[in-house]
């Protein structure tokens, strides 16, 4: 038996169009906080505290706190090896970035994005950090910790010098490789970071 694959494809698409008509489909606002499935919970003020942060180029939103290279070496052993590496070159399947490297690649045929070539302000580093890492317990470092391990980052790129102690003061006094790498926006509306 021959099926003819215009008219398969025509019942199927009405087939499909049939049930969708059928299956009431509920709003998550109709069904409650979570969806219909009932899923999460309200963010508290801790939960967002952990993550409101504004870590500005010129250092505004920077919290105190300090860190060095020495002490950046062991929270990034402790917490960030084993997705970026030994080596702080990324592991190949966890998805994580390589975050030295790269320096002068991004107008090349194979551009090599990390911390050292692309990202253009160490507050971003700091932000990012703070915000989103490590992986599995997002936000869990301590102000301290975080300026650690940027320092720890930035001096295993050569950016920084081992013996800097990162600070609110100091993070924003570093010049990255990158940091004429981006246009200004011209727009009025638009916060213009230089």
């Amino acid at each position: 038996m021959f099926i003819n694959i215009k008219t398969a494809s025509y019942f199927s698409t009405l087939t499909l169009s049939l049930i969708l008509v059928a299956v009431p489909i509920k709003s998550s606002a109709a069904a409650g906080y979570g969806g219909p499935y009932n899923f999460g919970t309200p963010a508290s003020a801790a939960d967002i505290a952990l993550i409101d942060i504004d870590a500005m180029p010129d250092g505004r939103g920077l919290p105190p706190g300090s860190g060095d290279y020495k002490t950046g070496k062991m929270v990034y052993t402790a917490n960030c090896m084993g997705c970026h590496g030994v080596d702080l070159g990324g592991v190949a399947g966890t998805g994580a970035a390589a975050l030295i490297g790269g320096r002068d690649s991004l107008a090349s045929g194979k551009p090599k994005k990390t911390v050292e070539s692309y990202w253009p302000y160490a507050s971003t580093v700091f932000d990012f950090v703070k915000r989103a890492m490590p992986f599995y317990a997002p936000g869990s470092l301590s102000d301290d910790e975080v300026y650690a391990v940027v320092a720890y980052v930035l001096g295993e790129a050569n950016i920084l010098d081992k013996t800097t102690t990162l600070n609110a003061t100091s993070l924003p006094m570093i010049d990255m490789p990158n940091k004429d790498g981006f246009i200004s926006d011209p727009r009025p509306d638009v916060f213009n970071y230089e």
